[in-house]
């Protein structure tokens, strides 16, 4: 079995989704279950983790809704008002909601570099572990310092780090990624989606031994026990076809054993998000 931990629904309109700019513009379009489940068939992908794209209640409200309504949707990563004061009624009243398994704020988008380290947003993920809620870590590579400083701050808060923390991919810069990449896997509450890797390249012109660096880089840091598999379809359209990503993950991870492969592409989902599947 395969779980695909990072993808995204919309109904596109211009003005939520002014980030997909010009050199994006084919994936200005709506994108929604039926798109993804058509996607899938044939690619081994049996189950899927649905990741926000905007930052509002009835976002999550949607996608908690396609949840209900879509067998192959295993759980949602939402988005709440982290750093408002209601913050815990919220929690309250969305975490008995068994599809939710984890939130997400788009820190990368963040015009404050201490964003992160905020005392009100840190109070908001402090109470997180109570109501059973990994949070999903969204970073630019040169915000990877602050972020190691936000992870100590909460040890037993279990976090996911989306697309392997945007490196610079497209200029060939490996450091100080990779450094700082390394530090912070040496928390072992965090573990990592091999995602977004072609969309931090030239989405033209990126070649398999370009990615290499990257892919060896998480592994040796993360190791197979904190990986998991994640397309970012359909962001991942405008570089490369579901397919062509998942045949490129599948012969970088073909080296690895049968148990180590299983862990990266199902069980590790499992267990980081709490999905309810056999």
């Amino acid at each position: 079995m395969i779980i695909d931990t990072h993808h995204h629904y919309w109904n596109y309109n211009p003005v939520e989704f002014d980030w997909i700019d010009d050199e994006m513009a084919s994936i200005r379009r709506s994108f929604l279950p039926e798109d993804l489940k058509a996607t899938l068939v044939g690619t081994g992908v049996e189950g899927v983790v649905t990741v926000q794209a905007r930052q509002c209640t009835d976002e999550t409200d949607w996608l908690l809704k396609l949840a209900a309504e879509n067998d192959f949707m295993q759980g949602v990563v939402g988005w709440l008002p982290l750093a408002s004061n209601e913050i815990q009624a919220l929690l309250e009243k969305y975490a008995a909601n068994p599809w939710l398994k984890s939130l997400r704020h788009v820190v990368q988008g963040e015009p404050d570099p201490e964003f992160i380290l905020g005392a009100d947003f840190n109070r908001g993920i402090r109470m997180l572990k109570r109501f059973k809620l990994a949070y999903d870590i969204l970073i630019f590579e040169h915000q990877l310092p602050n972020t190691i400083r936000f992870v100590d701050q909460h040890p037993d808060q279990t976090f996911v780090l989306d697309h392997i923390a945007k490196p610079k991919i497209k200029a060939n810069e490996l450091e100080p990624w990779a450094k700082n990449i390394k530090e912070l896997a040496k928390r072992e509450n965090v573990s990592c989606k091999i995602s977004g890797m072609v969309t931090e390249a030239d989405f033209k012109s990126w070649t398999t031994e370009q990615l290499k660096p990257y892919f060896d880089t998480v592994l040796e840091a993360f190791g197979p026990s904190r990986l998991m598999y994640g397309s970012d379809w359909p962001v991942c359209l405008v570089a490369s076809s579901y397919k062509n990503w998942l045949d490129l993950v599948q012969q970088t991870l073909g080296q690895l054993s049968a148990t180590e492969q299983e862990a990266i592409y199902y069980k590790n989902a499992k267990e980081f998000y709490q999905l309810n599947i056999d």
